[in-house]
């Protein structure tokens, strides 16, 4: 393997560190995952739970390329439900409680038990440089381990402090140090930094709680799981519990205000804005009579319970007072408070969609290190930076995805043309084209990629393509068969429609051997058949707008014409088409046709619709 120790170092072992690590052993690398402790290798840092709107389509999109998320999640799989189940399919996702510890434990097997996959405690302390490229990474003991691509995935561990009233500590999690000098080090590589906050609810005891007082709420029967290969372990799932807030819990909050650290100036980073803390919740919303509380059990074999809708970093005092007024927690033990944690990230402008440096050739940055918030958001990160340092390693064209094509699209493209103030999250609403990127179809848009990529079977490939067809074709059956002045595809098509109403019109379907998995995938085919038709013309519109690249030395400052704010925009963020150009905020259509001028005139073109 020349002179290098590994092909590709991935720093930290989170949820893009697995994915990165994974799919790089996969690929046929030897790769190297570098943490501060192997036993939190896939550890669950705050809430215990996989999924939710536009996070579920992320997990699921990971599994159809040959990731892992979902394969563990229904390991460890506690309590599912199908969120929106009232609305149509294209913003419904699947959300999964999971036993924390057997997450974690699961996950560190598969790491452990991988060919061309090692595990190295340890804390990266610098980059190593080789000439113009990265060469390795220096620890804190002074050695350097030497590869060809080093994939950072540090999460919210750099320069890391945590906060609970006015008491602040280093770490980046409960029992763990932060990582001091990394910043710095990348710093020195022309890299932009800034600061973000995220936080933590309490967890309780289970046996202090009064569950008489509680609503619950009844898991999924029947759940599918996120995995499209195996089915999840069929196991007495678990109940989750909801309270609420009311006017006395929030008038402790506001009186202890000036004690939280988001409110006395003592945290700087900004937190997730669709996660905020009870106290934002409080100041933000005063309207608002009372919040949602989630009670989830953090695993079989604990008694902790997590609180979720109550992230805190007050002082320990007043989080304990607050809880006692929220019905059901009056007598509520606390197993650990509530905290917040502050840590440095590089804002993604800083990155290509590959997710590698544009400061240095063969560095890659993916998860929370990116400004964003979330598993699922970091698992795809890590998955696509670690498939596109393998292949750069074989010389072999990038893995891009379009926004037409998968959520991991347009998390990839939001990132790269973004200036985050707060972390970024997924939902299905910052997909234009959700009405193809539906959870059920995953498979049927991406097992052949992940085939492509060699992390999916051909067999696997096999059984979708064929379930594919028998869709198609049973699709087409209905179109043709007429039953009076309607065919079966109409009938099919009316809202609240079931294949009941298809057999029940027509006795023929009986005899398609169409199963309830075929059923529901003709039925959601028809139901947004004529909507995705009518997108297709919008969608390859933006393909073609997508074929017109903007070399990356661009000189912007050269194209006459450009406004300032647009020039501005355009040089920070470096986009790499005229369709990602477009998308930017500020970026007009005036300044669009002064690129394009540049680009007929002989530096690069394609179709300008």
């Amino acid at each position: 393997m020349s002179e290098h120790d590994f092909d590709v170092i991935v720093v930290g072992g989170g949820h893009a560190g697995c994915e990165a690590a994974f799919a790089c052993a996969r690929m046929g690398f030897e790769t190297a995952l570098i943490t501060l402790s192997e036993k939190t290798v896939g550890a669950l840092s705050c809430n215990p739970a996989i999924g939710g709107v536009g996070k579920g389509q992320l997990t699921r999109e990971i599994d159809a390329l040959g990731g892992v998320q979902a394969f563990i999640t229904d390991l460890a799989g506690l309590h599912y439900r199908m969120l929106n189940t009232s609305k149509g399919e294209a913003v419904r996702s699947l959300r999964a409680q999971v036993d924390k510890e057997q997450y974690s434990l699961e996950m560190r097997n598969l790491m452990e038990t991988q060919d061309r996959l090692r595990i190295i405690e340890g804390s990266v302390e610098d980059i190593h440089v080789d000439g113009t490229q990265v060469g390795g990474v220096c620890l804190e003991d002074g050695s350097v381990i030497r590869s060809r691509k080093v994939i950072m995935t540090n999460g919210t561990f750099l320069r890391a402090v945590m906060h609970i009233g006015e008491d602040v500590t280093s770490g980046g999690r409960v029992g763990e140090g932060a990582v001091a000098g990394l910043t710095g080090a990348l710093g020195t590589l022309g890299l932009e930094t800034g600061r973000l906050k995220t936080g933590t609810p309490p967890r309780l005891d289970r046996k202090s709680i009064d569950w008489s007082l509680l609503t619950p709420q009844v898991p999924d029967q029947e759940p599918d799981g996120f995995c499209h290969w195996t089915p999840p372990p069929r196991r007495e799932w678990m109940d989750c519990h909801v309270t609420k807030t009311d006017e006395a819990v929030h008038e402790v909050i506001r009186q202890h205000l000036h004690r939280s650290p988001m409110y006395s100036g003592q945290i700087e980073g900004v937190g997730p804005r669709y996660c905020p803390s009870i106290e934002d919740k409080i100041v933000r919303f005063p309207e608002r009579q009372g919040h949602t509380i989630h009670l989830e059990r953090e695993g079989l074999e604990t008694d902790s319970i997590y609180v979720n809708g109550i992230s805190t970093s007050l002082p320990a005092d007043a989080q304990e007072e607050l809880v006692a007024k929220i019905p059901g927690l009056e007598s509520a033990r606390f197993l650990r408070h509530g905290y917040a944690v502050e840590y440095d990230f590089f804002p993604p402008h800083q990155i290509r969609r590959t997710f590698e440096c544009r400061a240095l050739d063969g560095l890659y940055l993916a998860g929370q290190i990116c400004g964003t918030s979330g598993y699922e958001e970091a698992a795809a990160q890590g998955f696509l930076a670690g498939v596109n340092a393998a292949l750069s390693l074989k010389d072999e064209a990038p893995f891009l995805l379009g926004r037409d094509e998968a959520y991991l699209g347009v998390l990839a493209d939001d990132l790269v043309r973004c200036d985050p103030r707060e972390p970024y999250r997924m939902f299905t609403s910052r997909a234009e084209f959700r009405l193809q990127l539906r959870h059920d179809n995953a498979d049927f848009r991406l097992a052949r990629k992940g085939a492509d990529l060699g992390l999916i079977s051909e067999s696997q490939v096999e059984q979708i393509e064929t379930l594919s067809q028998r869709v198609e074709e049973v699709v087409e059956k209905l179109h043709r068969t007429t039953v009076g002045t309607k065919n079966l595809h109409e009938i099919l098509r009316a809202p609240g429609a079931r294949w009941g109403d298809v057999l029940e019109a027509h006795s023929a379907p009986a005899d398609w051997s169409v199963d309830e998995e075929l059923q529901e995938r003709v039925r959601i085919a028809v139901r947004y058949e004529h909507y995705i038709e009518r997108q297709q013309d919008e969608v390859e519109r933006m393909r073609r707008q997508e074929q017109w690249l903007i070399p990356d030395d661009l000189d912007y400052s050269e194209i006459s014409g450009l406004r300032s704010e647009a020039r501005e925009k355009l040089v920070r963020l470096r986009p790499d088409s005229i369709g990602a150009a477009q998308r930017i905020a500020g970026v007009s259509p005036a300044d669009i046709s002064c690129i394009l001028v540049v680009l007929r005139s002989g530096v690069r073109g394609g179709d300008d619709e």
